[in-house]
């Protein structure tokens, strides 16, 4: 299925020659001639990817990129793109810190934006797939696990649950959370978009309370029925009141023995937070690869998200320094490009040494 991307420019001529581009690559591109129109067409469509102007008469692309941040919470992961005339370093910087995803400067390179979004569109996909596999790992493992639970103790479980990245919660029979592992605790001092409240877990408003409890009593009843293959298993967004990206839920039945208790856990929750990226370790890390210090700076730096003009600024090396220690990770890490490296640095399911 062709990607959707939905195209914001006020200049009709400008919009019908990107439009062209991006539909001559194989998108589903719909255009909108300014900042109102696009928030009517995001109304009834969800796109892959925004690609907006700046500059446009009554409301800007800062504008629109705003508001969808702070009352689409169900676009949280769809990126922006800005595309503008305004390409001096402290506008670039004002995108970024907007909230944008990309920055794209007039006149147009094609071939340039065309790379661009492909690579966003491809790092969306991994981190979706990425969630998706963590949740359905640590699912498994986690009910692997309980059915095993006489030959483990519940200490030794507690610690091992302590160490996943994800927020995982134990509700019993009665949707009341009798357990929360460390980063699950974490989540809920945090008092942003997953709450507590007399026993049970809530969402920041009436409505994501109520799809959540929704999820809750469909997997409790797959639980308490003994029909726990891929029955009452769901997932919600749950968007977040400081304006960081919804939370990802995911809720599971568990096995119950025929002679369980009513505090038995019935149900798991499993929390993802986009906003948290456990890293491994910068010395294990450089253990792991020989890595130099350098070279494990730069890692870091890489999994931060910063690019490489960014990366030497702030080093105060010149940009070829930057190349060769890139060249040195690719060689002894085994890969090729720079999103490996960045899936390869960021991608660690548990956190180590009790912290994130």
């Amino acid at each position: 299925m062709s990607k959707k991307i939905l195209c914001v420019e006020d200049e009709p001529g400008l919009r019908a020659d990107i439009a062209d581009e991006l539909r001559d690559a194989g998108y589903d591109v719909t255009e909108a001639g300014d900042g109102r129109e696009a928030l009517a067409v995001l109304e009834t469509l969800t796109p892959d990817l925004v690609l907006c102007d700046i500059t446009m008469p009554g409301m800007s692309g800062y504008d629109v990129l705003k508001e969808v941040r702070e009352r689409r919470p169900d676009l949280a992961d769809v990126p922006f793109v800005f595309l503008t005339a305004l390409a001096g370093r402290a506008d670039v910087i004002a995108g970024k810190r907007a909230g944008a995803d990309d920055y794209l400067t007039k006149p147009i390179d094609f071939d340039d934006m065309l790379a661009t979004i492909g690579a966003r569109l491809s790092q969306v996909e991994r981190m979706r797939e990425k969630a998706v596999g963590e949740s359905e790992k640590a699912r498994d493992a986690f009910m692997a696990l309980v059915e095993r639970s006489a030959r483990v103790t519940f200490e030794v479980a507690t610690e091992a649950f302590n160490r996943v990245a994800l927020g995982m919660f134990l509700l019993d029979a009665e949707r009341r959370l009798v357990f929360a592992n460390q980063t699950g605790r974490a989540l809920l001092d945090e008092q942003d978009g997953l709450l507590l409240s007399g026993g049970h877990l809530r969402g920041a408003t009436p409505k994501e309370t109520a799809q959540l409890k929704t999820l809750i009593d469909a997997a409790l009843a797959a639980a308490l029925g003994g029909d726990c293959q891929g029955q009452g298993e769901g997932g919600v967004a749950l968007p977040r009141p400081s304006g960081a990206r919804a939370l990802v839920t995911l809720v599971c039945p568990l096995h119950r023995p025929d002679d369980a208790g009513p505090e038995h856990p019935a149900v798991v929750v499993f929390v993802s937070d986009p906003e948290r990226k456990p890293r491994i370790p910068t010395d294990l890390l450089a253990r792991l690869y020989g890595l130099t210090p350098a070279e494990t700076r730069l890692a870091v730096a890489l999994a931060d998200g910063q690019r490489l003009d960014e990366i030497a600024e702030t080093f105060g090396v010149a940009r070829t320094t930057i190349a060769f220690h890139l060249r040195s990770l690719f060689r002894k890490t085994d890969t090729n490009r720079q999103a490996e490296l960045v899936a390869l640095f960021s991608g660690n399911p548990v956190t180590l040494g009790g912290g994130e």
